[in-house]
């Protein structure tokens, strides 16, 4: 153990400096970032190379740790976690307001789990911080449950990988949210629905209609703005109606020559990972001005500005600006 102990302490320095981890779990080895720092979670998405942003399940290594993550923890979710914690469940409930935006994908609900892996244990704690992961795999290939999958996929992209063998379950966690106070299934996995249902009665299974998860896992629901979002557009085709309120999304500082009512720069020197950092939180506020519509940039679609061109576009409006 004393070699892998080195090891973890290593690992969990990497994590406290913002850098990324994989690391075994008893469902799949995941990457993982420190949950409070959205630039490091930013480059996590980077690594996996995923086209766009969905919910990351956060690891603890104790269910009270849950009380710093969430608002409130219902008495079902409550008497789940005693039962199946450390294990392959993960409860989903409304979150804390520090939690980044890029962890949680702009939805106002976190999905927290103990993993039974005393690897993954042991590194949360030493890093004294949750930790953010999904899995540590390239965005469409499947789940890793070995240290060699993570290096055939990630190798060069990753600080660190611990190597805790195979993955004794090798199926994702079951995922179960408590929003409105119902316990709905939203994905199946690690514990079974009838061992949930003999704890806590009758679980409604989410019919995922396409476009409106609310998990990990599945399609990202977006943060849909009240404001209308435009893409598609150019200096020439908008000559702003003076009575018209827009704001900017922009992705660098703009050289204002449109007068804007409002502007939110993703990223002054135009760093992606920091663009991506920022995206929800910008969308949000640009909402609260009560404008008739946002402009958005076009991000170039390398790395992270894909997710962002996609996120941008599932809350954009087709048409004319009128």
């Amino acid at each position: 153990m004393g070699h892998n102990n080195d090891l973890i302490l290593r690992a969990a320095e990497i994590i406290r400096r913002g850098g990324i981890v994989a690391f075994p779990t008893e469902t799949v080895y995941g990457l993982g970032a420190d949950a409070f720092n959205p630039l490091a979670v930013a480059r996590v998405f980077e690594a996996k190379k995923r086209p766009y942003f969905d919910p990351l399940i956060v690891h603890v290594a104790h269910p009270v740790d849950m009380k710093k993550l969430v608002k409130e923890i219902p008495l079902n979710a409550q008497k789940l976690t005693e039962r199946f914690w450390p294990g392959p469940l993960t409860v989903v409930l409304l979150k804390e307001e520090d939690i980044p935006d890029i962890v949680t994908a702009g939805l106002p609900t976190l999905a927290i789990r103990m993993p039974n892996h005393p690897m993954a244990l042991s590194l949360i704690r030493e890093s004294n911080s949750p930790i953010a992961a999904p899995s540590a795999n390239l965005f469409g290939y499947v789940s890793p449950t070995t240290a060699e999958h993570v290096q055939e996929q990630l190798g060069d992209q990753v600080d660190l990988i611990l190597d805790g063998g195979p993955c004794p379950v090798g199926v994702e966690s079951t995922i179960v949210s408590f929003l409105e106070g119902k316990p709905k299934l939203l994905r199946p996995g690690g514990v079974s629905l009838e061992e949930i249902e003999s704890i806590i009665g009758k679980v409604e299974i989410s019919r995922n209609k396409e476009g409106t998860p609310s998990a990990p896992g599945m399609l990202p629901s977006h943060y849909a703005p009240r404001t209308p979002i435009v893409l598609d557009w150019d200096d020439q085709s908008l000559v702003i109606d003076k009575e018209k309120n827009v704001g900017l999304l922009a992705f660098r500082e703009p050289r204002d020559h449109l007068k804007f009512r409002h502007i939110e720069v993703l990223s002054k020197k135009g760093d992606l990972r920091e663009a991506a950092t920022n995206l929800f939180a910008a969308i949000r506020r640009l909402d609260r001005w009560n404008l008739d519509f946002i402009l958005a940039e076009t991000i170039p679609e390398i790395g992270l500005g894909r997710a962002i061109m996609d996120r941008l576009r599932r809350a954009s409006i087709k048409g004319e600006i009128n």
